[in-house]
């Protein structure tokens, strides 16, 4: 069974493609989640409210893009339970557009959330009555899985000063989990046109974003003082590369992700292999086993 919502999408959500920002994705999924559960348990609350003495907290979001996302009036978020724990449950995702019968889906992903009680500020176990009523929703069970123990490779090219805005706090009075994308998507993008700019302008091949996976370790919180993300390149293939990441106040983690960038021929609207070049240099950048 499948919750459908039918989320709007904005001019602004476009990027230099004339695609929707993989970014965005995550705001059309909070909003498709939050009307999901108001719907099917209500007594869960998934939006926020200053004055809540607990809500349900992202632990991690898994997304992986299938087809770019022109802009449309609105687009269909189709929203499943699949699976359901002790203390957390994943909802999983299609984001999807019809014309005629033809139907294309976008983009899947999932998202663990758990109960946190703010006053204790720990998570607490699903009660009996919430694990039945959420696996009533139950499609295509599959079990979460975490993130790898990441290896981190430090370098000045890998580091950006990134500054919290006085907006991207929610009512919780924390950065919202949404906005931690964003912040990766500019230390990430900071780190690759280091990159680019070695390279003659005939040897830059573009990238996509074919998958994202992001665990949320520790909170955020608006200040003076800069947070850093450092990214590091993971591995490279024959047509993609992985660059991980970290969000770090010092040696502190609040967040880590796994981007799986594609390298893409805007031409020809398909993924390509890199240049020589550009290969060589990526290659020269890999973090070194063992490290």
């Amino acid at each position: 069974m499948r919750h459908v919502y039918q989320c709007p999408l904005r001019w602004a959500d476009l990027d230099p493609l004339q695609h929707v920002n993989n970014v965005k994705y995550l705001d059309y999924l909070q909003d498709a989640r939050v009307d999901f559960l108001r719907t099917i348990a209500p007594g869960l609350r998934a939006d926020a409210a200053s004055d809540a003495v607990e809500a349900l907290v992202v632990v991690a979001h898994d997304i992986t893009y299938a087809a770019p996302l022109a802009l449309h009036r609105s687009v269909d978020v189709e929203c499943w339970i699949s699976e359901v724990k002790a203390a957390t449950f994943t909802i999983s995702y299609e984001i999807v557009t019809r014309v005629g019968e033809q139907r294309v889906v976008h983009a899947s992903a999932s998202t663990v959330l758990t109960p946190f009680v703010f006053a204790e500020q720990r998570p607490r176990r699903l009660a009996a009555e919430e694990r039945a009523l959420l696996k009533g929703w139950i499609e295509n069970p599959t079990p979460s899985t975490p993130l790898p123990p990441m290896r981190p490779h430090l370098t000045p090219a890998g580091h950006y000063d990134l500054n919290v805005r006085f907006s991207d706090v929610d009512a919780y009075g924390h950065v919202n989990n949404v906005t931690f994308l964003e912040y990766l998507q500019e230390g990430r993008i900071a780190f690759t046109a280091e990159l680019r700019n070695q390279l003659e302008p005939q040897d830059r091949t573009s990238v996509v974003v074919a998958r994202t996976r992001i665990e949320y370790v520790r909170q955020m919180h608006h200040r003076v003082e800069p947070y850093a993300v450092v990214s590091w390149i993971e591995s490279i293939g024959n047509r993609s590369m992985v660059v991980e990441s970290e969000i770090r106040d010092g040696d502190v983690v609040h967040a880590r992700a796994s981007v799986v960038l594609v390298f893409f021929d805007p031409e020809t609207q398909r993924s390509a292999a890199p240049s020589a070049a550009m290969r060589a240099l990526v290659e020269s950048r890999v973090a070194p086993a063992g490290r």
